[in-house]
C-alpha cells in the first residue's frame, strides 16, 4: 500500500512540478532562479523516489501472484510477472520512461537561451505525463470491458489533470514561502504571475477532472448500493470529502487572496503572499491524502464485482408512493422548497454583498425541503438489498423456482389466480400479493432476505435451512417473472411507439445435436418465439414456414416450441409442410414453464428484438396477424436500431 501511493504520489508530483515551471516562466531574478533550481532537485527526487517505489510494488505483486511472500525476490517469478502480465510490461515501460527523465533533470544541459530553456522544460513535462501512460494501463480501466480504450484514457487524462493542479501545489508554496520574505521580494513579480497563470490551469484541471471523474466512477461504481455498501464505494466517498475542502480552499484563494496579490510593487503584498503559502500547503497535504486513498482504491476490489452489503434499515425510492399515494403531495411540497434553496444558492454565487448570509439561508431552505420530501420516499432496506443475483434470470431458474413455491410457498400465498392458500388462515396478517405494484417494486435483494429471513410479524417463516442459496434465488426469479406477469399480458400485438422495459428470460434451447441460447441473438438478430399447439398451430406454422426466407432476409430468427415439450415435435409435422426454422426438442419444458407467466393461450408469439426486450405479443385468442404485417414489424425493428440499453442476464 505505502509502495503504490509512493509512487502515485511521487509521480503527480513530478507532472506539478516539472509543469508548474513552464508555466511560471523563465525568470533571471535570484530568488526565482533559487527556487527553479530547488524545484529541480525536488523533481530528481521525485524520480528516484518513483523507480525505487515502483520496484517495491512490483515485489509486492509479483508475491500476490505466486502465492508466496519469498517470491518477491525470487528472479524467475519476477521475470514471469513481467513477460507474462500486462502489468508486468507496464512496470517496463513506466521504468524506461522514468529512467529517461531522471536523465533530462540531471543532465547540464545548456539554457542559457530562451527557447533552448523552454525546449527543455518542455520535455520534461512531456514524460512526467507520458510516465503516468503505464499508471492507467495497468489500473482497473485496463479490466474493464467493453471499452477498455476510452475507459484507459479517461483515467489518464484524470491522473494527468490530478498532476497538473494537485501536483503543482507543493511547489508553489515554496515560491509563495521564498517571495514572501524580504529577501525574496525581487521574486514576488514573478511569483504573482506565477500564481496566476497556475490558478487558470489549475481550474481547467478541476473541469478536466469532474468531467472524468463522473464517468470514471459509474463505471466502477454503478449504484447506491455499490457506493455505500462496499469497501471501494466507501473509499470513493472519503476521496470526494477530502476533494470538497480543497476545492473551498481553492476557491477562496481564487477569489479573496489572489486579486489582493499586488502585480508589480516588490514591496507589497507580503502578508497575503504568505497566508496564500500557507493555504496552498494545506492544499497540498489534503491532495497527499486523496492520492493515499486513490492508492488503497487501487488495490481494492471495484464495487461493479463486489456484492454490497447495504448498512441501513431505509432507502429512499418511489416505490414508498405506491403503498402511501397521500405522500406525494408531501414530496412535491418538499422539492419544490429544495429547488428555491437552490436558486437562493445560485443567488449567492452572484452576490457580493450578504454572500455568506444568502449562502447560509440557501442551505437552511435546502434542508428544510428535503427533510419534508424525503420521510415519504423511505422504505425498509435490508443487508441483501442490493445484492446482485448470481443465478441467472433464465427459464431454468425460473422452473425451478416454481416448483419450490409450489411446494413452499403456495399453501400460504396461493396459486395462479388465487392470493391466498388455505393456511393463511392461521396467519396474523394476510399474505403480500405477489403481484401487486408495491410488492413488485422492491428489489431481487429484498426477496432473497425475505426469503431467507422470513417475515415474522407476517407469520412467514424463513427457508435458509431448508433452501439452498441457489434455490431461493431460484424462487426469487420465479417471483420476478411472476411479478412482471401482467404486464406482459398488455403488450400488444403490433409493434408500437412505448419504449421496450421487459426481458425475455434466457433459454437454452436443442435442435438435434445443436444448442444454442435465446442470449446469442442479442445485438445480432431480432427473434420471433412461437409456443404452439398441434394441430391448432399447424396453419400458422406452415405460413411462417413459406415466409421463412423472407422474414431471415430483414433479421428475423423464428424459434417455434411446442407447449407439450414433444421430444419427436418435428416429425409430428409429415412431410406435407417444410419446417426451416428450428423446432425445439431439448428444453422445451422448461421454456413452457416459465414463459406461461406471461400468456394462456394455446398459440402466442412474442416479437423479442435486438436487445432482449419484448416488443410484441399476440396469441390466438385475438384477431389474425397474417405474415405481411409481422414483415412490417420486423423491418420497422431492423430500422430502429438499438434504443435502450440491453438488460443484464440476470
Amino acid at each position: 500500500m505505502f509502495a503504490r501511493w509512493a509512487n502515485l504520489a511521487s509521480g503527480i508530483g513530478l507532472v506539478g512540478a516539472c509543469t508548474l515551471l513552464l508555466v511560471a516562466g523563465r525568470s533571471e531574478g535570484r530568488t526565482a532562479s533559487g527556487w527553479e533550481a530547488g524545484v529541480l532537485g525536488w523533481s530528481r527526487a521525485l524520480v528516484l523516489l518513483a523507480f525505487a517505489s515502483g520496484l517495491v510494488a512490483l515485489g509486492a505483486q509479483t508475491a500476490f501472484l505466486e502465492g508466496h511472500p519469498a517470491s518477491a525476490l525470487q528472479p524467475a517469478a519476477i521475470l514471469r510477472v513481467l513477460l507474462e502480465t500486462q502489468g508486468g510490461a507496464m512496470w517496463l515501460v513506466r521504468q524506461a520512461l522514468l529512467l529517461l527523465l531522471a536523465a533530462f533533470l540531471v543532465a547540464r544541459a545548456n539554457v542559457e537561451e530562451g527557447a533552448d530553456w523552454r525546449a527543455a522544460r518542455s520535455e520534461s513535462a512531456a514524460l512526467a505525463i507520458a510516465a503516468l501512460v503505464p499508471l492507467a494501463g495497468a489500473g482497473h480501466a485496463a479490466a474493464s470491458e467493453p471499452g477498455t480504450a476510452i475507459a484507459i484514457v479517461i483515467d489518464l487524462a484524470h491522473l494527468a489533470a490530478a498532476g497538473l493542479w494537485i501536483g503543482g501545489l507543493p511547489a508553489l508554496a515554496a515560491l509563495l514561502r521564498a517571495a514572501a520574505h524580504d529577501r525574496g521580494a525581487d521574486a514576488r513579480p514573478y511569483a504573482v504571475r506565477a500564481v496566476r497563470r497556475f490558478s487558470r490551469l489549475a481550474l481547467a484541471s478541476v473541469g478536466v477532472l469532474v468531467a472524468t471523474g463522473i464517468p470514471g466512477a459509474l463505471r466502477f461504481v454503478p449504484t447506491v448500493g455499490g457506493l455505500v455498501g462496499t469497501r471501494y464505494g466507501r473509499l470513493l466517498l472519503v476521496k470526494l470529502a477530502l476533494v470538497l475542502p480543497i476545492l473551498v480552499l481553492a476557491w477562496l484563494n481564487r477569489r479573496r487572496l489572489l486579486p489582493a496579490l499586488a502585480g508589480d510593487d516588490p514591496t507589497a503584498g507580503s502578508p497575503v503572499m504568505r497566508r496564500l503559502a500557507g493555504l496552498v500547503l494545506v492544499e497540498a497535504l489534503l491532495g497527499l491524502l486523496i492520492l493515499a486513498v486513490v492508492a488503497a482504491m487501487s488495490l481494492t476490489l471495484p464495487a461493479l464485482h463486489e456484492q454490497p452489503v447495504w448498512p441501513f434499515g431505509f432507502r429512499f425510492s418511489s416505490a414508498a408512493l405506491l403503498a402511501a399515494p397521500d405522500g406525494r403531495n408531501r414530496v412535491l411540497i418538499g422539492s419544490s422548497i429544495t429547488v428555491l434553496g437552490a436558486v437562493l444558492a445560485l443567488c449567492a454565487l452572484r452576490l457580493r454583498a450578504s454572500r455568506v448570509s444568502v449562502a447560509a439561508s440557501a442551505a437552511a431552505v435546502a434542508a428544510l425541503g428535503l427533510g419534508v420530501a424525503l420521510p415519504p420516499l423511505a422504505i425498509d432496506a435490508y443487508p441483501t438489498t442490493y445484492v446482485r443475483p448470481p443465478i441467472p434470470y433464465d427459464v431454468a431458474s425460473i422452473a425451478s423456482g416454481e416448483r419450490l413455491f409450489q411446494q413452499h410457498c403456495a399453501p400460504c400465498h396461493g396459486l395462479g389466480s388465487a392470493r391466498e392458500g388455505p393456511a393463511a388462515r392461521g396467519l396474523p396478517r394476510s399474505p403480500a400479493d405477489l403481484l401487486a405494484p408495491p410488492t413488485r417494486a422492491h428489489t431481487a435483494g429484498d426477496l432473497f432476505w425475505w426469503t431467507t429471513i422470513g417475515f415474522p410479524r407476517n407469520g412467514m417463516p424463513g427457508f435458509g435451512d431448508r433452501l439452498s442459496d441457489e434455490e431461493r434465488w431460484d424462487v426469487v426469479n420465479f417471483l420476478r417473472a411472476l411479478g412482471v406477469s401482467r404486464g406482459a399480458r398488455t403488450l400488444p400485438a403490433r409493434l408500437g411507439v412505448e419504449r421496450p422495459w421487459l426481458a425475455a428470460p434466457d433459454f437454452v434451447f436443442g435442435v438435434g445435436p445443436m444448442q444454442r441460447t435465446l442470449g446469442e441473438y442479442r445485438g445480432q438478430r431480432t427473434v420471433l418465439l412461437v409456443l404452439y399447439t398441434l394441430p391448432g398451430s399447424q396453419a400458422r406454422l406452415a405460413g411462417l414456414a413459406a415466409e421463412h426466407n423472407t422474414l431471415t432476409r430483414f433479421g428475423l430468427e423464428i424459434i417455434a416450441v411446442p407447449t407439450d415439450a414433444a421430444p419427436d415435435a418435428l416429425r409430428r409435422f409429415g412431410a406435407a409442410v417444410r419446417i426451416l426454422y428450428p423446432i425445439v426438442t431439448e428444453g422445451a419444458a422448461d421454456i413452457v414453464t416459465a414463459y406461461r407467466q406471461f400468456t394462456d393461450a394455446p398459440h402466442t408469439e412474442f416479437l423479442i428484438d435486438g436487445q432482449g426486450y419484448f416488443r410484441t405479443r399476440w396469441t390466438s385468442n385475438e384477431p389474425g396477424r397474417d405474415v405481411e404485417q409481422l414483415l412490417v414489424d420486423v423491418r420497422r425493428l431492423a430500422a430502429e436500431g438499438a434504443i435502450t440499453v440491453t438488460p443484464p442476464a440476470h
